[in-house]
C-alpha cells in the first residue's frame, strides 16, 4: 500500500504537469550551495552516474527524480533491470545511463540556452530499478553568488527565486546538502530552509565531505541535534571524491568505504547505523511516505476546490456537441445576439453588470466627450482672436463701396460674423466622430466567454453594429454642419441677448473717455457769420447732450440695432441742419476757419459744443471748413468745403490717406486751375496702385467703429456658440447614440438569424476546443485522484 501510494502521487503529478493543474504535491526538494555534493548524494541514492558534472552551474533547469521500485521476475528475467523515461519523450526507454546525461544536458540547453541561464520548467525523468526505494525527488540549482564566466549578473536572484518557489509549498520536504568542511553558520541552505520552515518540522539536514574535515575536528554535534536542531533531523554522509569519479569508482564500492568509514571512525562508530547513503534512503521513503499521510485530508480538500473551479470553466465553454438540429442553432444564436445587443445598450447607458470602477467606459465616455472635450473646445474659441483691426476696417470700407459711410454698416457686421460662426464647424464634427469612435469601442467589447466560442459569430456581431453606426455617422454630421449653416444663414440682430443697450452705448464702453467742455460765454465768436443765441439753442443743447452721454433703454420693437441708431441720429441731424439754416445771413461774412487733421478740433478754436461731439462721433472729425488754396491761404467761401465727410477736399491733410496719392490730387488741381499743366492720368493711376491695403493707423472714428463691430461681433458669437453647445449633443443623442440602440436588436436578427448561415457561424474557435478539452482532462484527473485518495484513506483506517 505504501509502494502505490507514492506511485499514486508520482502518476498524479505527472498528470497535473501535462494538463497544467495547480494541485501541489508532496515532494522532496533537494537545496545546496554549488560543488555542497548534491548531485553525488542523488547518484547514490539511485546507483548509477547520470548527472551532468563540470564547473560553474550545471543544474539550470529544476529535476523532477522519480525513483521507481521494480522487483525482477525469478523467471524470465528480462534483458535489462534499470532504465530511465523522460516525460517529454515517453515511448523511449534509456538502458544506457551515460545517454541519460546527455539527454538531460540537450533538455537544458534547448530551453534555458548556452548562455549559463535558468529555467523554471522542470524535467521529469523516471528511474525504474530493483535497487531503489520508491522516492521522488526535486534537484534544484545549486546556490550561488557571485557570477562566474557567461552567467548572468542577476544569477543569484535567479536561483534564490527559483529554489524559494518550491521550498514554499507546504507539501514538500526540504532535503538541505551542506559541506561538513565548512562552517554550519554559513550553510546557504539552511538558512533560505529556516526562512520557510522556521520551526524546522520540514527539514532534513544532510552533511556531506565528512571525510573532508581538518583532523581533529567532528560534526558529532550537529549530527546529533546539540548546535542546529531539527525535528527530522541530520544525517550524514561520504561520497565519491573527484579522484574516485575520475577512476571510475563503482557504486557499490563506494557504499562499502562509506559503511567502513562510519565504523571506524571513532567519533561516528556508536552513530554509524543512523548515517550512511542507505539510511539516508530510507529514511526519506519514510519521511515522504509519511509526509503524504499527513497531507492526504489537506489535498483531498484542496482536490474539491480545484473541480468545482474545473468544472465551473468547463461549463463556461458550453456543451461540446455540435448543434445539427436547425432549431438548435437557431435558438442559440438568437439567444447570444440577444445578449450581445442587451450588453451594447447597457453599456452605453450605465447599467451593465460588468461597470469598472477604474476607468471611465460606455456611456460616461460619451458624457465625458460632450461636457468636457466639446465644452471645452468651445469655450476657448475666441470670438475675434483671429480678426485684427485692419481686417475690421477693411471689411467696413468694402462694404460701402465708393460711398462715404454714414454710419457703421450692417453688411460689414454680416461679412466678419459668418465666418467667426464657421469656427464651431470643426469642433463639432470632431465631437461627432470621437462619440463614434466611443460607440465602436463599445461594441468590441460586448463579448461574453461563451460568445468567445464563436468567432465568426462575434466578428459578424461587432460587423452589423459597426454597419449601423456607419450608416448613422452620415446623416449626424451633415445635421451638425447644418446647425452650423443655420446660423450663418440669418443673422437675427434682434435676438433678445443680443446687446443689453443701443449700438451708442456699446460704441460710447469701448471709446476713451472725453473730457466735458466747459460752457461757452454769450460773446463766443459766431458760426456762419452769426452770434450764436445761448438761449434759442439751449433747448437743442440739452437734446444733443442727451442724445450722445446719456444709454438708451434697451429697445422693444422689431427694428435692429443698426436701424435703432440711424433713427435716432437722422433725428438729430435734421434738428440741427435746419437750426443752422435758419441763423445763416447770405451777406454776412464767414468766420474763417484753420485746417484740421483727424485727431481733434481746428488750432485757435473753441472746444466742441455737445452738438458738434454727436456730429463729429458719426460725420467725423473734419466738420465742414474752409480749404487752403495753392500759395497756403485760407479760401473765403464756404463752398469750397467738403459738402460730406467722406469725401476730402484737394489739399487738405487727412490722417490715414496716402501723401503721394494727395500729392497727385494736388498737382492735378493746380494744373488744372492755373492752366499750367495738363492733368496727368497716368500718374493717378500709379498713385492708385501703390495705395497700401491695410492703411495706416485708425482715426478716432474708425476705432470707434472697429470697437463697435468687434463688441457685436462678441456678442452674437457667445449666443451662437451657446447654441451649438446645446443642440450638437442633442443631435448626436437622437441621430447616432439612441438611434443605434433601439435598432441594433433588429438589425442583428435581419442580417444573421438566416438559416444557411447557422453552421457557419457556430464554428468554435479551434484553440477554445483545445482548452475546453484540457479542462475537461483535468477534471476527470481530479476526480480520478479524489476516488484514489479516499480509497487510500479507507484502507489506512
Amino acid at each position: 500500500m505504501d509502494s502505490d501510494l507514492i506511485k499514486l502521487v508520482n502518476n498524479l503529478q505527472d498528470t497535473f504537469h501535462n494538463l497544467g493543474g495547480e494541485l501541489e504535491m508532496p515532494q522532496l526538494v533537494v537545496v545546496g550551495s554549488q560543488s555542497a555534493g548534491k548531485s553525488s548524494v542523488l547518484e547514490t541514492i539511485v546507483g548509477r552516474d547520470f548527472l551532468p558534472r563540470g564547473s560553474g552551474i550545471v543544474t539550470r533547469r529544476p529535476l523532477v527524480l522519480q525513483l521507481i521500485h521494480t522487483p525482477v521476475p525469478e523467471e524470465n528475467p528480462p534483458s535489462f533491470s534499470e532504465w530511465g523515461q523522460f516525460l517529454h519523450m515517453d515511448n523511449k526507454k534509456f538502458t544506457d545511463f551515460d545517454e541519460i546525461r546527455k539527454e538531460i544536458e540537450q533538455e537544458t540547453f534547448r530551453v534555458a540556452g548556452q548562455n549559463k541561464g535558468i529555467s523554471k520548467l522542470p524535467i521529469s525523468l523516471r528511474i525504474y530499478s530493483p535497487n531503489v526505494l520508491d522516492l521522488t525527488l526535486v534537484d534544484l540549482p545549486g546556490l550561488t553568488k557571485i557570477p562566474v564566466g557567461d552567467q548572468p549578473s542577476d544569477i543569484e536572484r535567479q536561483i534564490r527565486n527559483l529554489v524559494t518557489d518550491y521550498i514554499s509549498n507546504p507539501n514538500s520536504v526540504i532535503l538541505a546538502v551542506s559541506p561538513a568542511n565548512v562552517d554550519l553558520a554559513n550553510s546557504e541552505s539552511l538558512k533560505l530552509a529556516r526562512s520557510v520552515d522556521p520551526q524546522g518540522r520540514r527539514t532534513i539536514g544532510v552533511l556531506t565531505k565528512l571525510d573532508l574535515m581538518d583532523a581533529g575536528t567532528n560534526a558529532l554535534d550537529i549530527l546529533t541535534g546539540r548546535v542546529y536542531p531539527l525535528k527530522l533531523g541530520f544525517i550524514g554522509v561520504v561520497n565519491r571524491s573527484q579522484q574516485d569519479i575520475n577512476s571510475s569508482k563503482s557504486m557499490s564500492d563506494a557504499l562499502d568505504s562509506e559503511t567502513e568509514f562510519f565504523k571506524n571512525h571513532p567519533a561516528y562508530r556508536n552513530i554509524a547505523h543512523k548515517n550512511g547513503t542507505k539510511y539516508l534512503a530510507q529514511t526519506l521513503n519514510k519521511v515522504l511516505l509519511n509526509h503524504i499521510r499527513d497531507k492526504l485530508p489537506d489535498m483531498k480538500a484542496r482536490l474539491n476546490t480545484l473541480m468545482g473551479q474545473a468544472q465551473q470553466e468547463l461549463n463556461s465553454f458550453g456543451d461540446e456537441a455540435v448543434f445539427g438540429d436547425k432549431n438548435q442553432q437557431g435558438a442559440l444564436i438568437l439567444r447570444l445576439m440577444t445578449q450581445f445587443a442587451r450588453d451594447f445598450v447597457s453599456s452605453i447607458e450605465g447599467t451593465n453588470v460588468d461597470i469598472s470602477t477604474k476607468e471611465l467606459s460606455g456611456g460616461a465616455r460619451i458624457y465625458y466627450v460632450f461636457n468636457d472635450v466639446f465644452g471645452n473646445a468651445l469655450i476657448n474659441i475666441n470670438a475675434t482672436q483671429n480678426l485684427d483691426n485692419q481686417d475690421i476696417r477693411t471689411a467696413i470700407r468694402n462694404s460701402t463701396g465708393p460711398r462715404p459711410s454714414l454710419f457703421v454698416p450692417e453688411v460689414a457686421f454680416d461679412l466678419l460674423v459668418k465666418p467667426q460662426i464657421k469656427l464651431l464647424e470643426a469642433p463639432s464634427l470632431r465631437c461627432v466622430e470621437l462619440v463614434y469612435e466611443e460607440l465602436v469601442k463599445i461594441c468590441h467589447n460586448c463579448t461574453s466567454v461563451e460568445l468567445q466560442r464563436f468567432p465568426r459569430l462575434h466578428s459578424q456581431l461587432i460587423d452589423v453594429v459597426s454597419d449601423l453606426l456607419r450608416e448613422r455617422l452620415g446623416p449626424t454630421s451633415d445635421y451638425t454642419q447644418s446647425l452650423i449653416d443655420i446660423q450663418a444663414a440669418y443673422i437675427n440682430t434682434n435676438h433678445p441677448s443680443f446687446v443689453s443697450g443701443s449700438a451708442m452705448a456699446a460704441a460710447q464702453a469701448n471709446a476713451p473717455p472725453k473730457t466735458l467742455p466747459p460752457p461757452r460765454p454769450a460773446s463766443a465768436e459766431p458760426i456762419n457769420g452769426h452770434a450764436h443765441n445761448l438761449e434759442d439753442d439751449e433747448g437743442d443743447v440739452s437734446d444733443d447732450n442727451a442724445s450722445t452721454t446719456s444709454t438708451v433703454p434697451p429697445r422693444n420693437d422689431n427694428r435692429s440695432v443698426s436701424s435703432t441708431v440711424h433713427d435716432r441720429t437722422r433725428a438729430s441731424t435734421s434738428k440741427f441742419t435746419s437750426k443752422r439754416s435758419s441763423s445763416q445771413h447770405p451777406t454776412q461774412p464767414q468766420r474763417p476757419h484753420s485746417s484740421t487733421g483727424s485727431s481733434g478740433l481746428a488750432a485757435g478754436s473753441s472746444p466742441p459744443t455737445a452738438r458738434e461731439t454727436f456730429l463729429n462721433l458719426f460725420f467725423g472729425q473734419n466738420g465742414p471748413g474752409p480749404v487752403s488754396n495753392s500759395t497756403g491761404g485760407e479760401r473765403s467761401h464756404h463752398h469750397s468745403s467738403s459738402p460730406h465727410p467722406g469725401i476730402v477736399p484737394i489739399g487738405k491733410d487727412v490722417s490715414g490717406a496716402d501723401p503721394a496719392l494727395t500729392a497727385g490730387l494736388m498737382s492735378g488741381a493746380r494744373g488744372i486751375d492755373g492752366n499750367s499743366a495738363a492733368y496727368d492720368m497716368r500718374s493717378l493711376g500709379r498713385h492708385i496702385e501703390a495705395i497700401p491695403s491695410d492703411g495706416s493707423r485708425l482715426t478716432m472714428r474708425e476705432e470707434m467703429e472697429v470697437n463697435l463691430i468687434r463688441s457685436l461681433i462678441t456678442s452674437y458669437f457667445g449666443i451662437v456658440r451657446q447654441t451649438i453647445l446645446d443642440l450638437v449633443p442633442k443631435a448626436i443623442m437622437h441621430f447616432l447614440v439612441n438611434h443605434t440602440s433601439q435598432h441594433v436588436q433588429n438589425r442583428l436578427v435581419a442580417s444573421l438569424y438566416k438559416p444557411e448561415l447557422f453552421a457557419e457561424l457556430l464554428n468554435e474557435d479551434e484553440t477554445l476546443v483545445a482548452e475546453r478539452m484540457r479542462v475537461k482532462a483535468l477534471l476527470d484527473a481530479y476526480k480520478e485522484a479524489f476516488k484514489t485518495l479516499s480509497d487510500v484513506n479507507v484502507k489506512a483506517g
